[in-house]
């Protein structure tokens, strides 16, 4: 077997031990973004750390995406503005309150929140301050990483929580510790991560069951049509001004 059909083997793996296991929570976490959409709320994505950003990314302006979703994509967590500087950021305690408080969330808002090993300070205070101002939570993260990640790493928030244990619903991304899933041999470490398939399949799965389930209803939600397709701006155009100064990031 060749190692890319080693890899695709894995990812097939990892998606569907997320089907069979994780669809009742998927499904809580569409019934509550169709709640807000409904009420014409926004729902915010976080993906605190490093990569976990581009899970923030993937539902926000996208193509077949619900335009209510509100990327927070904060300067001090993302790559592009210095890796070593991102991890330091991550890890700093409180950040994430700063973040939460600088996107306003308030009481009744919702807020996903994003990341592969559901430990790091940023993460945690994202969800702590969230929790406070009356904010609902949905968390995704490899319950698997976080419980076998020692409880002094240098990474952890002082209160040594777990981003499972602290949202309202959690859904387990499965991610092995590490999150690479190759060995090849000679090679000391693997290679070949996967949680940015896994995030990427979980977020859509709740976009696509929050859209039929308000379908369901007669409820037609705005959904982004790519700007690159025939029609594409004439039909996202439709909607620009009714989400202009709703969405920090428009």
């Amino acid at each position: 077997m060749s190692l890319i059909q080693n890899y695709y083997n894995e990812i097939n793996t990892y998606l569907l031990n997320i089907m069979n296991t994780e669809q009742e929570k998927i499904q809580k976490a569409a019934n509550m973004i169709s709640e807000q959409v409904k009420q014409d709320k926004l729902f915010y994505v976080y993906g605190p750390g490093g990569h976990s950003n581009l899970a923030s990314q993937e539902v926000f302006f996208r193509a077949g995406g619900l335009m209510h979703a509100s990327a927070i994509l904060d300067e001090g967590t993302l790559l592009s503005s210095g890796a070593l500087r991102s991890m330091k950021i991550e890890r700093t305690p409180g950040y994430g309150r700063i973040v939460i408080d600088d996107y306003n969330l308030q009481k009744d808002d919702l807020l996903i929140v994003i990341n592969a090993y559901g430990i790091n300070a940023a993460t945690i205070d994202s969800v702590l301050e969230a929790k406070e101002r009356g904010v609902t939570t949905v968390g995704v993260s490899s319950v698997k990483h976080a419980e076998e990640t020692p409880a002094n790493h240098p990474a952890r928030h002082p209160s040594k929580h777990n981003l499972h244990d602290i949202v309202d619903v959690n859904i387990d991304s499965k991610i092995d510790v590490g999150d690479a899933v190759i060995d090849i041999e000679g090679q000391e470490q693997k290679v070949g991560a996967i949680s940015t398939f896994v995030n990427a399949f979980i977020l859509n799965s709740i976009i696509i069951e929050t859209t039929a389930l308000l379908a369901n209803q007669n409820i037609h939600p705005p959904i982004w049509k790519s700007g690159n397709a025939l029609g594409g701006d004439e039909w996202n155009n439709q909607f620009i001004d009714r989400f202009k100064g709703r969405i920090k990031l428009l």
